[in-house]
């Protein structure tokens, strides 16, 4: 075995141990990177459930408004119909 038989056979270790360095710190900033990515996904997520909420929320409370509204312009109808239907029997009544 020559000298440099010999320098190459230690010199392999160490590019091993590189190789192996550099893959651990690719593996790390690929982790990293998709928890980044995970987190951003839950965190849209949850401000489209926060704002889907919000909206069916106003559109119930203007559903129920109309409705209410509603009720009472049929209610505010209903008594000045009978109101006129009263005072119509009566003008008929006294003839």
């Amino acid at each position: 075995m020559t000298m440099q038989d010999e320098l190459e056979r230690r010199a392999m270790p160490e590019n091993d141990v590189e190789e192996r360095l550099r893959g651990l710190e690719t593996a790390q900033a690929t982790q990293a990177a998709t928890q980044v990515g995970a987190e951003a996904t839950q965190s849209a997520a949850m401000a489209g459930m926060t704002s889907t909420n919000a909206a069916m929320q106003a559109g119930n409370m203007s559903t129920l408004a109309a409705s209410q509204a509603g009720n009472m312009a049929t209610m505010i109808a209903g008594g000045a119909g009978l109101i006129a239907g009263m005072l119509l029997g009566i003008l008929i009544a006294r003839r």
